[in-house]
């Protein structure tokens, strides 16, 4: 009897979630940019693929202002204790790339493992060239609000390879100090304590004082 009780009780409290969510309009059908209402899984990932391709690509790109030559260790081979810094950095539980490398997996690595994906890293470093998996993301489209056949109602994420991302975050950590001091301070976006709090906190300051 009380199996029964909490089967029925779970039962009970599954359709007042659904129900308080209301119903919601399947995204088996989605509208292509001219409003023609695509049907078809062929057409609606095609669909997809242009738009996060205008979406994510923009035309205009800005300008790259050539750096100064520096004495720095920024050029030197990439050693293991980086590579093992960043992959204890890894959070577990995230989605893994094209590759289906979990973070889990990278943080098991033993010293041969580690030392095997700093070769990786060098390879790539001297070379100048990343394996294929390292520069193939997955865009996953997650819904915001409103019309689930728009796009442009969808967030779009890119799941990455995590080699790659350690890869990235090796350099990302030579890098900083050299450009740190050059950003202005105004700059908040890729910076650390830097959030939308942060901001909006200062925003609000500012107009009190006005």
């Amino acid at each position: 009897m009380e199996k029964d009780y909490w089967t029925a009780s779970g039962k009970f409290w599954q359709t007042v979630r659904r129900l308080r969510r209301g119903k919601q309009l399947s995204a088996n059908t989605v509208y292509s940019g001219s409003g023609e209402l695509l049907a078809s899984t062929g057409d609606i990932v095609g669909w997809w693929k242009e738009y996060f391709e205008d979406l994510l690509n923009p035309t205009d790109t800005p300008s790259v202002e050539e750096p100064e030559a520096e004495d720095s260790d920024v050029d030197s081979f990439i050693t293991q204790a980086e590579v093992t810094a960043v992959v204890q950095q890894l959070l577990s539980g995230k989605a893994p790339g094209v590759d289906e490398i979990r973070p889990e997996y990278l943080k098991s690595l033993d010293v041969v493992g580690l030392s095997w994906l700093t070769h990786l890293c060098n390879i790539a470093w001297r070379s100048g060239t990343v394996p294929l998996d390292w520069v193939t993301g997955v865009v996953i489209p997650l819904f915001k609000k409103g019309d689930r056949r728009v796009c442009s109602n969808y967030r779009g994420i890119t799941l990455l390879s995590l080699p790659g991302k350690v890869y990235s975050r090796v350099l990302e950590r030579r890098v900083r100090p050299l450009v740190e001091p050059r950003i202005q301070e105004e700059q908040c976006g890729f910076r650390p304590s830097r959030g939308t709090l942060d901001q909006l906190y200062t925003l609000h300051r500012v107009l009190e004082g006005s």
